[in-house]
């Protein structure tokens, strides 16, 4: 099986800065990560296509990641960035899909988990926005917290035409071993049918020196119960991954944590169906 890696980044420091990367836990990801990199731990590991996804919020990197995609055939898509708010996004999503590697375009997604507001996904110039991704065909990518799960169940239930794809499980509180009000949140997320989630970022919310496997278990669990094999999806989340663990270590868990009969869907079909790859 062709493992397909729903979600990684790269970036080149001597292009733009990384602002979020803060702090001494962070600092091993103060250099660049690109292609080059990871290429070849990606072959090694068995994954055949990725997806990209954005990590600033800057008009400049999405045309830059889209451009990428046509130089690497392990991308087979990109989650960009552009300002939902903005009047004219439904001609800013086809200007992009016009730059080269534009066809490479298969989502949007912002830095929810840095808005104050926990219902910013509610405001009515973000959720006429968002109707323009479903008018366009895209899928929009939720980096949320847990209080936020909330808003993005009922932005799901707004916009049943559009499908939202849950980064991270939502980033579960893993390093406390708590379940709630997390797992509620999930549960009425995956209630919309329009909604799928990645097993990805999860060893980064446990310890990171010490987690183990059955650390995970418990929210992968939950995850599985309320979405199914068949909305779920892996991502490495390479290079916030190596905080932890090796890119390869990133399939590990999700294999071990799952059963063989639903690796397929996991590891494969789940992200070539709902981003179009």
């Amino acid at each position: 099986m062709t493992v397909v890696d729903a979600h990684h980044h790269v970036w080149d420091l001597s292009v733009r800065d990384q602002d979020w990367i803060t702090g001494p836990e962070l600092a091993p990801l103060r250099r660049d990560f690109t292609m080059k990199d990871l290429e070849p731990e990606a072959r090694a590991a068995g994954v055949g296509r990725t997806v990209l996804v954005q990590t600033v919020i800057v008009p400049e990197e999405t045309p830059e990641f889209l451009a990428l995609a046509d130089e690497h055939d392990l991308i087979a898509g990109v989650v960009g960035w552009t300002d939902l708010t903005r009047p004219d996004v439904a001609e800013e999503l086809a200007r992009l899909r016009e730059l080269p590697g534009g066809r490479h375009l298969k989502g949007i997604r912002h830095q929810v988990q840095g808005e104050p507001d926990p219902e910013w996904l509610l405001r009515p110039d973000v959720r006429r926005g968002l109707g323009a991704l479903a008018d366009a065909g895209l899928v929009y990518d939720l980096v949320v917290l847990p209080h936020q799960l909330p808003a993005c169940a009922r932005a799901a239930a707004d916009l049943p035409g559009l499908t939202f794809v849950l980064d991270h499980l939502g980033k579960p509180p893993i390093a406390s071993g708590a379940l709630e009000p997390w797992a509620s949140g999930l549960r009425a997320l995956a209630a919309r049918p329009n909604t799928v989630a990645k097993l990805s970022g999860l060893v980064t919310e446990a310890d990171l020196a010490s987690w183990t496997v059955e650390d995970l278990r418990p929210y992968a669990d939950v995850a599985l119960e309320a979405f199914g094999p068949g909305r779920l999806m892996y991502g490495s989340d390479w290079p916030v991954c190596t905080l932890a663990t090796s890119y390869g270590g990133t399939l590990d868990p999700v294999r071990r944590l799952t059963s063989e009969q639903d690796h397929e869907q996991i590891l494969a079909t789940t992200a070539t169906r709902v981003y179009g790859l």
